[in-house]
């Protein structure tokens, strides 16, 4: 009887010591990551999307700037080929290879519409207004989604580094870092407008 006590007393105790620890936390937490990174997938995708509607439509207007034409359509292409699954959150070049790609893009976009400011009768047009502004919203969208993924990774890397996650974390779970994301080199740069 009094082994049957011990063996169901430490048994609570183990659960006890366990949800204490962390242990669900840092899985909720670390999922928190994944649905961040769900919802910039997302929005790149629409972005992707969108892009060549928008390209089609300033190429109907503006048939001499196919260097930027085509720079916008590789870009996409470039920045779509790059895939990031959950587990590449912890590997440093495999995000910024996606973030260069993605920074690529939204420098090629910046430049259509530099190109599209010299094509008044192009921005009176209702369909490439109606693209734009769903490009720039999305681009916002794109923005939210990236700070709220930054701040999941915030809230996880330091949970997985105080005590009791760190200790729950290094003998149990053995969850890695996972990687902000940054700007673009790209990104830092102002398109010219020149007329």
């Amino acid at each position: 009887m009094k082994r049957v006590l011990t063996n169901v007393l430490t048994v609570f105790m183990t659960l006890f010591f366990i949800s204490g620890c962390g242990y669900n936390a840092l899985q909720t937490k670390e999922e928190g990551v994944f649905k961040a990174w769900a919802d910039i997938e997302s929005n790149l995708q629409r972005r992707a999307d969108l892009i060549p509607n928008l390209v089609e439509t300033v190429k109907g207007y503006a048939k001499h700037e196919q260097e930027t034409l085509t720079g916008v359509i590789t870009a996409r292409s470039k920045a779509t080929a790059v895939q990031i699954t959950t587990k590449d959150l912890s590997n440093p070049k495999a995000m910024q290879q996606l973030q260069d790609a993605q920074g690529g893009l939204s420098s090629a976009l910046s430049k259509l519409m530099v190109v599209v400011e010299k094509y008044p009768d192009l921005k009176a047009n209702q369909n490439f207004r109606d693209l734009q502004n769903q490009l720039e919203g999305t681009e916002n969208r794109i923005n939210v989604a990236r700070q709220r993924y930054n701040q999941a990774v915030e809230v996880f890397n330091g949970s997985i580094r105080k005590f009791p996650e760190s200790l729950t974390n290094s003998l149990l779970l053995h969850l890695e870092r996972k990687e902000y994301f940054k700007a673009a080199p790209e990104a830092k740069e102002t398109p010219k407008v020149k007329f």
